[in-house]
Protein backbone atom coordinates (compact mmCIF):
# COMPACT_ATOMS: atom_id res chain seq x y z
CA UNK A 1 0.00 0.00 0.00
CA UNK A 2 1.00 3.70 -1.23
CA UNK A 3 1.91 5.84 1.71
CA UNK A 4 0.32 9.56 1.50
CA UNK A 5 4.20 10.80 1.50
CA UNK A 6 5.17 8.65 -1.57
CA UNK A 7 2.48 9.96 -3.70
CA UNK A 8 3.34 13.33 -2.50
CA UNK A 9 6.42 13.21 -3.71
CA UNK A 10 5.79 11.09 -6.43
CA UNK A 11 3.33 14.21 -7.47
CA UNK A 12 6.24 16.77 -6.59
CA UNK A 13 8.36 15.03 -9.20
CA UNK A 14 5.89 14.52 -12.12
CA UNK A 15 5.36 18.53 -11.46
CA UNK A 16 9.30 19.02 -11.60
CA UNK A 17 9.46 17.29 -14.54
CA UNK A 18 6.57 17.82 -16.56
CA UNK A 19 8.06 21.16 -18.45
CA UNK A 20 11.61 18.91 -19.54
CA UNK A 21 9.35 16.02 -20.74
CA UNK A 22 7.30 18.74 -22.33
CA UNK A 23 11.06 20.46 -23.82
CA UNK A 24 12.01 17.28 -25.09
CA UNK A 25 8.69 16.62 -27.16
CA UNK A 26 9.05 20.19 -28.76
CA UNK A 27 12.59 19.43 -29.92
CA UNK A 28 11.97 16.06 -31.15
CA UNK A 29 8.26 16.10 -32.82
CA UNK A 30 7.68 18.24 -35.53
CA UNK A 31 4.06 17.94 -35.34
CA UNK A 32 3.80 19.01 -31.74
CA UNK A 33 5.82 22.15 -32.72
CA UNK A 34 3.86 22.71 -35.78
CA UNK A 35 -0.06 22.53 -33.76
CA UNK A 36 1.70 24.39 -30.67
CA UNK A 37 2.38 27.08 -32.76
CA UNK A 38 -0.70 26.99 -34.74
CA UNK A 39 -2.81 27.06 -31.55
CA UNK A 40 -0.81 29.51 -29.70
CA UNK A 41 -1.09 32.21 -32.31
CA UNK A 42 -4.78 31.46 -32.53
CA UNK A 43 -5.11 32.17 -29.16
CA UNK A 44 -3.45 35.29 -28.94
CA UNK A 45 -5.62 36.34 -31.75
CA UNK A 46 -8.78 35.47 -30.26
CA UNK A 47 -7.51 36.87 -26.88
CA UNK A 48 -6.85 40.03 -28.85
CA UNK A 49 -10.25 40.23 -30.93
CA UNK A 50 -11.64 39.31 -27.28
CA UNK A 51 -10.35 42.31 -25.26
CA UNK A 52 -11.30 44.67 -28.11
CA UNK A 53 -14.62 43.83 -28.90
CA UNK A 54 -15.42 43.62 -24.97
CA UNK A 55 -14.40 46.98 -24.27
CA UNK A 56 -16.17 48.19 -27.59
CA UNK A 57 -19.04 46.54 -26.40
CA UNK A 58 -18.93 47.99 -23.09
CA UNK A 59 -18.16 51.44 -24.11
CA UNK A 60 -21.17 51.36 -26.79
CA UNK A 61 -23.73 50.01 -23.85
CA UNK A 62 -22.50 52.56 -21.32
CA UNK A 63 -22.62 55.65 -23.86
CA UNK A 64 -26.13 54.17 -25.17
CA UNK A 65 -27.26 53.50 -21.69
CA UNK A 66 -25.95 56.85 -20.47
CA UNK A 67 -27.72 58.75 -23.12
CA UNK A 68 -30.78 57.16 -21.94
CA UNK A 69 -30.07 58.06 -18.36
CA UNK A 70 -29.30 61.52 -19.24
CA UNK A 71 -32.71 62.09 -21.07
CA UNK A 72 -34.78 60.36 -18.25
CA UNK A 73 -32.79 62.54 -16.12
CA UNK A 74 -33.56 65.53 -18.02
CA UNK A 75 -37.53 65.20 -18.23
CA UNK A 76 -37.57 64.57 -14.82
CA UNK A 77 -35.87 67.75 -13.89
CA UNK A 78 -38.06 69.66 -16.31
CA UNK A 79 -41.52 68.42 -14.99
CA UNK A 80 -39.68 68.88 -11.38
CA UNK A 81 -39.25 72.55 -12.66
CA UNK A 82 -42.98 73.15 -13.63
CA UNK A 83 -44.26 71.19 -10.99
CA UNK A 84 -42.56 74.55 -8.65
CA UNK A 85 -43.32 77.15 -10.88
CA UNK A 86 -47.29 76.13 -10.83
CA UNK A 87 -47.63 75.11 -7.50
CA UNK A 88 -49.21 78.27 -5.27
CA UNK A 89 -47.14 78.09 -2.42
CA UNK A 90 -48.40 80.73 0.61
CA UNK A 91 -46.79 79.25 3.75
CA UNK A 92 -44.41 76.64 4.92
CA UNK A 93 -47.16 73.78 4.75
CA UNK A 94 -47.83 74.40 1.37
CA UNK A 95 -44.08 74.37 0.55
CA UNK A 96 -43.38 71.31 1.98
CA UNK A 97 -46.49 69.81 0.35
CA UNK A 98 -45.27 70.54 -3.03
CA UNK A 99 -41.86 69.10 -1.78
CA UNK A 100 -43.49 65.79 -1.53
CA UNK A 101 -45.39 66.09 -4.40
CA UNK A 102 -41.71 66.34 -6.17
CA UNK A 103 -40.20 63.60 -4.85
CA UNK A 104 -43.17 61.31 -5.80
CA UNK A 105 -42.95 62.65 -9.13
CA UNK A 106 -39.41 62.00 -9.14
CA UNK A 107 -39.79 58.74 -8.56
CA UNK A 108 -42.27 58.10 -11.03
CA UNK A 109 -41.15 60.12 -13.68
CA UNK A 110 -37.28 58.38 -13.89
CA UNK A 111 -38.83 55.02 -12.81
CA UNK A 112 -35.60 55.16 -9.83
CA UNK A 113 -36.26 54.84 -6.16
CA UNK A 114 -32.94 56.40 -5.59
CA UNK A 115 -33.28 60.20 -4.93
CA UNK A 116 -32.18 63.02 -3.24
CA UNK A 117 -33.10 66.27 -3.03
CA UNK A 118 -31.03 69.21 -0.53
CA UNK A 119 -31.07 73.06 -0.33
CA UNK A 120 -27.95 74.45 -1.27
CA UNK A 121 -25.45 75.90 0.76
CA UNK A 122 -24.60 79.16 1.47
CA UNK A 123 -28.24 80.65 0.93
CA UNK A 124 -29.94 83.37 3.42
CA UNK A 125 -31.92 81.40 6.21
CA UNK A 126 -35.37 80.73 5.07
CA UNK A 127 -38.37 79.67 7.89
CA UNK A 128 -40.51 78.54 5.14
CA UNK A 129 -37.79 76.11 2.95
CA UNK A 130 -38.49 72.55 3.51
CA UNK A 131 -35.85 70.11 4.37
CA UNK A 132 -34.44 68.10 1.62
CA UNK A 133 -34.87 64.42 1.29
CA UNK A 134 -32.05 61.08 0.49
CA UNK A 135 -32.91 57.30 -0.41
CA UNK A 136 -30.82 54.96 1.93
CA UNK A 137 -29.17 53.68 -0.98
CA UNK A 138 -27.51 57.18 -1.56
CA UNK A 139 -26.04 57.37 1.89
CA UNK A 140 -22.25 56.46 2.59
CA UNK A 141 -20.58 58.75 0.53
CA UNK A 142 -22.23 58.30 -2.93
CA UNK A 143 -22.77 61.49 -3.98
CA UNK A 144 -19.19 62.69 -3.68
CA UNK A 145 -18.36 66.32 -2.68
CA UNK A 146 -16.66 66.95 -6.07
CA UNK A 147 -20.30 66.28 -7.81
CA UNK A 148 -22.11 68.56 -4.92
CA UNK A 149 -19.87 71.38 -5.93
CA UNK A 150 -19.53 71.05 -9.56
CA UNK A 151 -23.91 71.09 -9.52
CA UNK A 152 -23.78 74.08 -6.87
CA UNK A 153 -21.80 76.00 -9.57
CA UNK A 154 -24.65 76.50 -12.21
CA UNK A 155 -28.19 76.41 -12.44
CA UNK A 156 -30.32 74.20 -14.85
CA UNK A 157 -27.25 72.42 -16.21
CA UNK A 158 -26.97 68.81 -15.91
CA UNK A 159 -24.15 66.76 -14.41
CA UNK A 160 -23.25 62.73 -13.93
CA UNK A 161 -20.87 61.17 -12.44
CA UNK A 162 -20.16 56.92 -12.72
CA UNK A 163 -20.39 55.19 -9.02
CA UNK A 164 -20.42 52.02 -7.37
CA UNK A 165 -24.20 51.45 -5.80
CA UNK A 166 -25.22 48.72 -3.12
CA UNK A 167 -27.72 46.20 -4.82
CA UNK A 168 -29.26 43.21 -3.23
CA UNK A 169 -26.38 41.33 -3.99
CA UNK A 170 -23.93 43.10 -3.55
CA UNK A 171 -22.16 46.37 -5.33
CA UNK A 172 -23.36 47.33 -8.74
CA UNK A 173 -22.87 49.81 -11.24
CA UNK A 174 -24.48 52.95 -11.25
CA UNK A 175 -24.65 56.61 -12.54
CA UNK A 176 -25.92 59.80 -10.42
CA UNK A 177 -27.36 62.63 -12.56
CA UNK A 178 -27.66 66.00 -10.59
CA UNK A 179 -28.81 69.14 -11.33
CA UNK A 180 -29.53 72.67 -9.30
CA UNK A 181 -33.25 74.17 -9.43
CA UNK A 182 -34.07 77.38 -8.18
CA UNK A 183 -37.63 76.71 -5.83
CA UNK A 184 -39.81 79.91 -5.12
CA UNK A 185 -40.25 80.77 -2.14
CA UNK A 186 -37.78 78.16 -0.81
CA UNK A 187 -34.16 79.14 -2.33
CA UNK A 188 -31.80 76.56 -4.48
CA UNK A 189 -32.01 73.41 -4.36
CA UNK A 190 -29.61 70.16 -5.36
CA UNK A 191 -31.80 67.19 -7.34
CA UNK A 192 -30.18 63.65 -7.77
CA UNK A 193 -30.94 60.44 -9.48
CA UNK A 194 -29.23 57.14 -8.91
CA UNK A 195 -29.80 55.20 -11.90
CA UNK A 196 -28.55 51.34 -11.77
CA UNK A 197 -26.77 49.85 -14.09
CA UNK A 198 -27.09 46.07 -13.84
CA UNK A 199 -29.01 45.16 -16.93
CA UNK A 200 -25.77 47.09 -19.02
CA UNK A 201 -23.53 45.16 -17.03
CA UNK A 202 -25.32 41.34 -17.18
CA UNK A 203 -25.44 42.04 -21.02
CA UNK A 204 -21.85 43.24 -21.30
CA UNK A 205 -20.93 39.37 -18.93
CA UNK A 206 -23.33 37.45 -21.11
CA UNK A 207 -21.56 38.77 -24.32
CA UNK A 208 -18.28 37.89 -22.59
CA UNK A 209 -18.90 34.24 -21.79
CA UNK A 210 -20.55 33.69 -25.38
CA UNK A 211 -17.09 34.74 -26.75
CA UNK A 212 -14.89 32.76 -24.89
CA UNK A 213 -16.94 29.98 -25.56
CA UNK A 214 -16.78 30.68 -28.67
CA UNK A 215 -12.92 31.40 -28.68
CA UNK A 216 -12.99 28.04 -26.98
CA UNK A 217 -14.42 26.01 -29.37
CA UNK A 218 -12.49 28.25 -32.53
CA UNK A 219 -9.63 27.26 -30.66
CA UNK A 220 -10.37 23.33 -30.46
CA UNK A 221 -11.67 23.77 -33.85
CA UNK A 222 -8.30 25.11 -35.19
CA UNK A 223 -6.22 22.58 -32.81
CA UNK A 224 -7.92 20.13 -34.15
CA UNK A 225 -7.99 21.07 -38.18
CA UNK A 226 -4.63 22.00 -37.61
CA UNK A 227 -3.54 18.19 -36.35
CA UNK A 228 -5.13 16.49 -39.20
CA UNK A 229 -3.12 18.82 -41.77
CA UNK A 230 -0.30 18.58 -40.42
CA UNK A 231 -0.32 14.46 -40.11
CA UNK A 232 -1.44 14.90 -43.48
CA UNK A 233 1.84 16.92 -44.62
CA UNK A 234 4.07 15.77 -41.76
CA UNK A 235 3.36 12.11 -41.72
CA UNK A 236 5.24 11.14 -44.86
CA UNK A 237 8.22 13.39 -43.76
CA UNK A 238 8.34 11.39 -40.56
CA UNK A 239 8.34 7.98 -42.92
CA UNK A 240 11.10 9.93 -44.54
CA UNK A 241 13.02 10.64 -41.41
CA UNK A 242 12.69 6.72 -39.97
CA UNK A 243 13.26 5.22 -43.65
CA UNK A 244 16.46 7.55 -43.06
CA UNK A 245 17.48 6.46 -40.15
CA UNK A 246 17.26 2.62 -41.09
CA UNK A 247 19.11 3.45 -43.90
CA UNK A 248 21.76 4.75 -42.06
CA UNK A 249 22.01 2.08 -39.45
CA UNK A 250 22.93 -0.16 -42.55
CA UNK A 251 19.16 -1.56 -43.72
CA UNK A 252 20.05 -0.72 -47.33
CA UNK A 253 16.98 -2.32 -49.30
CA UNK A 254 14.15 0.13 -46.76
CA UNK A 255 12.42 2.22 -49.42
CA UNK A 256 9.77 5.13 -49.21
CA UNK A 257 6.04 3.75 -51.21
CA UNK A 258 5.77 6.67 -54.04
CA UNK A 259 1.89 7.18 -54.67
CA UNK A 260 0.81 10.30 -56.57
CA UNK A 261 2.39 13.22 -57.98
CA UNK A 262 2.83 16.01 -55.67
CA UNK A 263 5.69 17.45 -54.26
CA UNK A 264 5.74 14.61 -51.68
CA UNK A 265 5.76 12.09 -54.29
CA UNK A 266 8.30 13.71 -55.65
CA UNK A 267 10.29 13.49 -52.46
CA UNK A 268 9.84 10.20 -52.12
CA UNK A 269 11.17 9.23 -55.60
CA UNK A 270 13.96 11.37 -55.19
CA UNK A 271 15.04 9.65 -52.07
CA UNK A 272 14.88 5.42 -53.15
CA UNK A 273 16.63 7.11 -56.06
CA UNK A 274 19.33 8.10 -53.77
CA UNK A 275 19.30 5.53 -51.69
CA UNK A 276 19.34 3.27 -55.01
CA UNK A 277 22.79 4.83 -55.90
CA UNK A 278 23.92 4.64 -52.16
CA UNK A 279 22.97 1.19 -51.94
CA UNK A 280 24.69 0.44 -55.70
CA UNK A 281 27.91 2.45 -54.85
CA UNK A 282 28.23 0.75 -50.64
CA UNK A 283 28.29 -2.60 -52.61
CA UNK A 284 30.76 -1.53 -55.22
CA UNK A 285 32.80 -0.15 -52.22
CA UNK A 286 32.40 -3.76 -50.21
CA UNK A 287 33.64 -5.73 -53.35
CA UNK A 288 36.40 -3.27 -53.91
CA UNK A 289 37.48 -3.94 -50.17
CA UNK A 290 36.89 -7.34 -50.02
CA UNK A 291 39.00 -8.23 -53.27
CA UNK A 292 41.66 -5.53 -51.48
CA UNK A 293 41.56 -7.77 -48.14
CA UNK A 294 41.21 -10.97 -50.03
CA UNK A 295 44.36 -9.83 -51.84
CA UNK A 296 46.28 -8.22 -49.05
CA UNK A 297 45.62 -12.04 -46.97
CA UNK A 298 46.56 -14.18 -50.13
CA UNK A 299 49.92 -12.58 -51.12
CA UNK A 300 50.35 -12.48 -47.49
CA UNK A 301 49.91 -15.83 -47.09
CA UNK A 302 51.86 -16.87 -50.57
CA UNK A 303 54.63 -14.76 -49.36
CA UNK A 304 54.90 -17.44 -45.75
CA UNK A 305 56.60 -19.99 -47.82
CA UNK A 306 58.83 -18.10 -49.73
CA UNK A 307 59.80 -15.74 -46.68
CA UNK A 308 60.56 -19.40 -44.93
CA UNK A 309 63.11 -20.86 -46.89
CA UNK A 310 64.72 -17.12 -47.42
CA UNK A 311 64.80 -17.21 -43.43
CA UNK A 312 66.43 -20.47 -43.18
CA UNK A 313 69.06 -19.58 -45.86
CA UNK A 314 69.52 -15.91 -44.30
CA UNK A 315 69.80 -17.97 -40.59
CA UNK A 316 72.43 -20.19 -42.12
CA UNK A 317 74.56 -16.94 -43.66
CA UNK A 318 73.93 -15.56 -40.61
CA UNK A 319 75.39 -17.83 -38.44
CA UNK A 320 78.63 -18.28 -41.01
CA UNK A 321 79.20 -14.50 -41.11
CA UNK A 322 82.29 -14.34 -39.34
CA UNK A 323 84.05 -16.35 -41.89
CA UNK A 324 83.45 -14.29 -44.55
CA UNK A 325 85.21 -10.82 -45.93
CA UNK A 326 83.90 -8.18 -44.41
CA UNK A 327 82.18 -6.69 -47.35
CA UNK A 328 80.22 -9.83 -47.39
CA UNK A 329 79.55 -9.97 -43.87
CA UNK A 330 78.11 -6.55 -43.59
CA UNK A 331 76.03 -7.89 -46.80
CA UNK A 332 74.49 -10.67 -44.88
CA UNK A 333 73.77 -8.41 -41.52
CA UNK A 334 72.07 -6.23 -43.77
CA UNK A 335 70.10 -9.02 -45.27
CA UNK A 336 69.23 -10.45 -42.00
CA UNK A 337 68.09 -7.41 -40.58
CA UNK A 338 65.86 -6.70 -44.02
CA UNK A 339 64.56 -9.88 -43.51
CA UNK A 340 63.22 -9.78 -40.26
CA UNK A 341 61.79 -6.23 -41.20
CA UNK A 342 59.79 -8.34 -43.66
CA UNK A 343 58.77 -10.86 -41.35
CA UNK A 344 57.27 -8.56 -38.75
CA UNK A 345 55.87 -6.42 -41.93
CA UNK A 346 53.94 -9.48 -43.33
CA UNK A 347 52.78 -10.44 -39.42
CA UNK A 348 51.26 -7.01 -39.60
CA UNK A 349 49.89 -7.13 -42.86
CA UNK A 350 48.05 -10.29 -41.73
CA UNK A 351 46.67 -8.78 -38.79
CA UNK A 352 45.37 -5.85 -40.25
CA UNK A 353 43.84 -8.38 -42.53
CA UNK A 354 42.57 -9.86 -39.97
CA UNK A 355 41.08 -7.01 -38.66
CA UNK A 356 39.56 -5.60 -41.92
CA UNK A 357 37.77 -9.38 -42.48
CA UNK A 358 36.37 -8.73 -38.85
CA UNK A 359 37.70 -12.28 -37.48
CA UNK A 360 39.53 -10.99 -34.56
CA UNK A 361 38.15 -12.29 -31.35
CA UNK A 362 39.81 -11.14 -27.48
CA UNK A 363 41.29 -13.79 -25.32
CA UNK A 364 40.49 -12.67 -22.51
CA UNK A 365 42.44 -13.50 -18.97
CA UNK A 366 43.13 -11.01 -15.98
CA UNK A 367 46.05 -8.92 -16.03
CA UNK A 368 47.91 -6.51 -13.81
CA UNK A 369 48.72 -3.74 -15.88
CA UNK A 370 51.06 -2.20 -13.94
CA UNK A 371 53.39 -5.29 -14.07
CA UNK A 372 52.63 -5.92 -17.98
CA UNK A 373 54.07 -2.74 -18.42
CA UNK A 374 57.19 -3.48 -16.05
CA UNK A 375 57.69 -6.53 -18.04
CA UNK A 376 57.61 -4.23 -21.40
CA UNK A 377 59.87 -1.82 -20.16
CA UNK A 378 62.83 -4.87 -19.21
CA UNK A 379 62.06 -6.11 -22.22
CA UNK A 380 62.87 -3.45 -24.40
CA UNK A 381 65.66 -1.86 -21.51
CA UNK A 382 68.61 -2.75 -23.46
CA UNK A 383 67.33 -1.25 -26.90
CA UNK A 384 66.89 2.36 -24.72
CA UNK A 385 69.99 2.25 -23.31
CA UNK A 386 71.40 1.73 -26.71
CA UNK A 387 69.58 4.99 -27.66
CA UNK A 388 70.53 6.26 -24.24
CA UNK A 389 67.16 6.50 -22.67
CA UNK A 390 65.84 6.16 -19.01
CA UNK A 391 62.54 4.51 -18.98
CA UNK A 392 60.65 5.10 -15.29
CA UNK A 393 57.81 3.28 -14.38
CA UNK A 394 55.15 5.45 -12.15
CA UNK A 395 52.31 3.49 -11.19
CA UNK A 396 49.94 4.82 -8.51
CA UNK A 397 47.40 2.50 -9.62
CA UNK A 398 46.49 -0.51 -11.99
CA UNK A 399 47.87 -3.04 -9.71
CA UNK A 400 44.53 -4.84 -9.69
CA UNK A 401 43.72 -7.24 -12.18
CA UNK A 402 41.33 -6.02 -14.92
CA UNK A 403 40.27 -8.70 -18.21
CA UNK A 404 41.83 -8.04 -21.08
CA UNK A 405 44.09 -10.13 -23.82
CA UNK A 406 47.38 -9.71 -22.92
CA UNK A 407 48.93 -10.45 -25.76
CA UNK A 408 47.51 -7.37 -27.59
CA UNK A 409 48.02 -5.12 -24.50
CA UNK A 410 51.64 -5.94 -24.66
CA UNK A 411 51.54 -5.23 -28.07
CA UNK A 412 50.02 -1.96 -27.55
CA UNK A 413 52.93 -0.98 -25.07
CA UNK A 414 55.49 -2.11 -27.22
CA UNK A 415 54.76 -0.07 -30.00
CA UNK A 416 54.38 2.59 -27.76
CA UNK A 417 57.49 2.36 -25.84
CA UNK A 418 59.10 1.58 -28.82
CA UNK A 419 58.18 4.81 -30.78
CA UNK A 420 58.78 6.72 -27.46
CA UNK A 421 62.87 4.95 -27.93
CA UNK A 422 62.77 5.72 -31.67
CA UNK A 423 61.44 9.49 -31.05
CA UNK A 424 62.90 10.40 -27.60
CA UNK A 425 66.04 11.95 -28.49
CA UNK A 426 67.60 9.92 -25.78
CA UNK A 427 65.91 11.91 -23.38
CA UNK A 428 63.66 10.77 -20.37
CA UNK A 429 60.66 8.30 -20.89
CA UNK A 430 58.04 7.36 -18.34
CA UNK A 431 55.41 5.36 -18.28
CA UNK A 432 52.59 5.80 -15.86
CA UNK A 433 49.71 3.45 -14.67
CA UNK A 434 46.93 4.84 -12.77
CA UNK A 435 42.82 3.30 -12.47
CA UNK A 436 39.69 4.27 -10.81
CA UNK A 437 36.63 2.32 -10.76
CA UNK A 438 36.02 1.99 -13.64
CA UNK A 439 38.88 2.28 -15.89
CA UNK A 440 42.77 1.44 -16.35
CA UNK A 441 44.60 3.79 -18.09
CA UNK A 442 48.65 3.90 -19.07
CA UNK A 443 50.64 7.00 -20.89
CA UNK A 444 53.56 6.25 -22.35
CA UNK A 445 55.77 10.42 -22.04
CA UNK A 446 58.77 11.08 -23.88
CA UNK A 447 60.45 14.32 -24.47
CA UNK A 448 61.73 14.41 -27.85
CA UNK A 449 60.96 16.18 -31.17
CA UNK A 450 56.98 16.55 -30.66
CA UNK A 451 54.83 16.48 -33.56
CA UNK A 452 52.74 19.35 -35.21
CA UNK A 453 49.05 19.31 -35.19
CA UNK A 454 48.49 18.35 -38.72
CA UNK A 455 51.02 15.51 -38.05
CA UNK A 456 49.42 14.44 -34.44
CA UNK A 457 46.23 14.33 -37.31
CA UNK A 458 47.51 10.99 -39.08
CA UNK A 459 49.74 9.58 -36.63
CA UNK A 460 47.91 6.44 -36.10
CA UNK A 461 47.18 6.07 -40.36
CA UNK A 462 48.49 2.76 -42.03
CA UNK A 463 51.92 3.45 -43.29
CA UNK A 464 52.27 7.00 -42.39
CA UNK A 465 55.45 8.88 -41.61
CA UNK A 466 55.68 12.30 -40.12
CA UNK A 467 59.08 12.82 -41.74
CA UNK A 468 59.57 10.07 -44.65
CA UNK A 469 63.39 11.26 -45.08
CA UNK A 470 63.66 10.41 -41.00
CA UNK A 471 65.20 6.53 -41.40
CA UNK A 472 63.65 4.19 -38.78
CA UNK A 473 66.48 2.58 -36.97
CA UNK A 474 64.52 0.34 -34.88
CA UNK A 475 62.66 -1.83 -37.49
CA UNK A 476 59.25 -0.54 -37.49
CA UNK A 477 57.02 -1.48 -40.30
CA UNK A 478 54.50 1.77 -40.19
CA UNK A 479 51.60 -0.31 -39.08
CA UNK A 480 52.07 -0.11 -35.06
CA UNK A 481 49.97 2.27 -34.38
CA UNK A 482 47.17 1.43 -36.46
CA UNK A 483 47.44 -2.04 -35.38
CA UNK A 484 47.18 -0.56 -31.72
CA UNK A 485 44.50 1.33 -32.26
CA UNK A 486 41.99 -1.66 -32.92
CA UNK A 487 43.48 -3.96 -29.87
CA UNK A 488 42.39 -1.15 -27.47
CA UNK A 489 38.91 -0.95 -29.90
CA UNK A 490 38.37 -4.47 -29.91
CA UNK A 491 38.45 -3.69 -25.70
CA UNK A 492 36.30 -0.62 -26.30
CA UNK A 493 39.28 1.27 -24.85
CA UNK A 494 40.52 4.44 -26.65
CA UNK A 495 44.00 5.10 -27.60
CA UNK A 496 44.67 9.14 -28.28
CA UNK A 497 47.88 11.51 -28.21
CA UNK A 498 49.02 14.79 -27.33
CA UNK A 499 52.16 16.31 -29.01
CA UNK A 500 53.89 19.88 -29.43
CA UNK A 501 56.86 19.88 -31.37
CA UNK A 502 59.76 20.85 -29.10
CA UNK A 503 58.28 19.39 -26.07
CA UNK A 504 57.83 15.55 -26.91
CA UNK A 505 54.59 13.47 -27.01
CA UNK A 506 52.11 11.87 -24.48
CA UNK A 507 50.21 7.89 -25.92
CA UNK A 508 47.65 7.46 -23.83
CA UNK A 509 45.63 4.12 -23.48
CA UNK A 510 41.90 3.82 -21.28
CA UNK A 511 40.61 0.74 -20.96
CA UNK A 512 37.39 -0.33 -19.34
CA UNK A 513 37.54 -2.69 -16.89
CA UNK A 514 34.51 -4.64 -18.13
CA UNK A 515 35.90 -5.49 -22.06
CA UNK A 516 33.06 -3.92 -24.56
CA UNK A 517 31.65 -1.40 -22.37
CA UNK A 518 32.25 2.60 -23.43
CA UNK A 519 35.11 4.19 -21.37
CA UNK A 520 33.70 6.90 -19.00
CA UNK A 521 36.09 7.64 -17.08
CA UNK A 522 39.70 8.49 -17.26
CA UNK A 523 42.05 7.86 -14.62
CA UNK A 524 45.14 9.94 -16.62
CA UNK A 525 45.41 13.06 -17.93
CA UNK A 526 45.49 13.11 -21.44
CA UNK A 527 47.83 16.13 -21.13
CA UNK A 528 50.53 15.96 -19.49
CA UNK A 529 50.72 18.36 -15.91
CA UNK A 530 54.09 19.32 -16.57
CA UNK A 531 53.31 21.38 -20.11
CA UNK A 532 51.36 24.90 -20.27
CA UNK A 533 48.21 24.63 -22.62
CA UNK A 534 46.49 21.55 -24.21
CA UNK A 535 48.60 21.82 -27.37
CA UNK A 536 47.42 19.07 -30.39
CA UNK A 537 45.49 15.59 -29.40
CA UNK A 538 43.97 13.05 -31.07
CA UNK A 539 41.74 10.90 -29.96
CA UNK A 540 40.55 7.70 -31.36
CA UNK A 541 37.75 5.23 -29.98
CA UNK A 542 35.30 2.32 -30.93
CA UNK A 543 32.49 3.91 -32.87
Amino acid sequence: MTSPLSLADLSVSQVRTWPRRIHSLWRRSLRFRTVSITVGLTLVAVLASGVYMSISVRNDLFSSRLSQVLDDSSRTMSSVQRLFESADINDRVAITTVMNTVRNQMAATSSSQLIAGYRAPGQEYNPYAPQGFRSSELAGGVLTNDLRATVQDSVGQQWWQSVTLEGPNGEVPGVIVGQLIDVPGAGKYEFYIGFDLTDSEQTLQFLQQTMLIVGLALLLLVGAVAWVVVRLVVEPITVAAETSQRLADGDLGVRIRESGEDELATLARSFNGMADSLQQRIRELAELSLVQQRFVSDVSHELRTPLTTIRLADDVLYDQRDAFPPATTRTVELLHTQVERFELLLNDLLEISRYDAGSVQLELDPTNLAALAQDCIEGMEALAEERGSDVRLVAPGGHGEVEMDPRRIRRIVRNLLGNAIEHGEGKPIVVTVDSDEKSVALTVRDYGLGMSESDAEHVFDRFWRADPSRRRTIGGTGLGLSISTEDASLHGGILDVWSRLGEGSSFRLTLPRTPGEKVTSFPLPRVPEDVDGPGPSIELEDE
